[in-house]
């Protein structure tokens, strides 16, 4: 093999600026490891670097690459790592904007084994969603008999975070459609719709000590006017307006180590933690994945299967 296929983009835009180079594969240098990807996530974020909208706090250079989520089989090893053998299944993270691709180079310090338990679609998509949850949950430090509000409760990290809640014996409210109802309930989650009212739902339900925002800066600013403490408030997306008010602006970057890692996905193949995948598509069709992944009305992971 000296090719490999992944996801390009050559300028800021739309779906329609991606597509599918063919490549030279990658030698990885010392302490790297060369993976065949069999699954890999995709996320949020991605579209908006895409787009160009994360170009201050997150540069890139053009023509870019794609993903951080990963899982497959080490197929090459660097000089140097004694971590992992060839064939061994993996998951992990690049943060070179490369997963999203047939083989990818990365440090062998972001791999961890694979779980038995854990599927390939599972696997490739845990990354940025898992940690992200752990570092969110984390961050807001709830006690048990606490209320936590979510919002984004049935999205792709929003389905981790509120299982995290609960295992922690907090009472959650789960901001969401009315289409989430019965998935949130099953979950142990109270279901709040969005949408006009939302302060008088969270009112009547609360009163809420704590707040996770997954969805954008109107949701931190609700939680400063229902009087949450901004120690309290951690929000994954409106970073401006987390450093205006003072909220916490803590995601994957903040918990991206192997242990968390670890953790999550042995949560998650022991069945002890759900980790929905609500669709899978071949690498051909990533603009097909963004199209739904950006209605932002998908419950778990959408994830690509090069």
């Amino acid at each position: 093999m000296t090719t490999r296929r992944a996801v390009r983009f050559d300028r800021y835009g739309d779906r329609d600026v991606l597509y599918i180079a063919e490549l030279p594969v990658p030698e990885p240098a010392a302490g790297e490891v060369l993976v065949a990807v069999k699954a890999a996530g995709i996320n949020p974020g991605e579209a908006a670097i895409r787009k160009g909208l994360m170009h201050e706090r997150f540069p890139g250079t053009l023509p870019s690459g794609q993903g951080s989520d990963l899982a497959g089989v080490v197929a090459v090893l660097g000089e140097g790592v004694t971590d992992f053998q060839v064939g061994d299944e993996v998951l992990g993270y690049s943060w070179q904007r490369s997963s999203q691709a047939t083989h990818v180079v990365v440090p062998a310090s972001q791999l961890i084994p694979k779980p038995a338990g854990l599927s390939w679609e599972q696997a490739g998509a845990l990354y940025v969603v898992g940690c992200t949850a752990y570092a969110a949950v984390r961050a807001v430090d709830p006690k048990p008999g606490e209320t936590v509000a979510v919002s984004a409760a049935a999205g792709g990290v929003g389905t981790l975070v509120v299982q995290l809640l609960r295992r922690r014996g907090v009472r959650v409210l789960g901001i969401a459609s009315p289409a989430n109802d019965e998935w949130l309930t099953a979950h142990g989650v109270i279901p709040v719709h969005y949408g006009d009212g939302i302060a008088e739902r969270l009112q009547e339900a609360g009163p809420v000590d704590a707040f996770i925002d997954l969805f954008g800066p109107q949701y931190v600013q609700l939680a400063v006017d229902l009087g949450i403490p901004p120690d309290r408030i951690d929000t994954i997306i409106a970073f401006d307006k987390a450093a205006e008010l003072g909220a916490k602006a803590e995601g994957s970057m903040a918990a991206s180590t192997r242990e968390v890692l670890t953790e999550m996905a042995g949560l998650v193949a022991s069945g002890d933690v759900e980790l929905p995948i609500a669709a899978t598509y071949p690498l051909d069709r990533v603009a097909d994945a963004f199209a739904e992944l950006e209605q932002r009305h998908t419950r778990g992971k959408i994830v690509l299967l090069p």
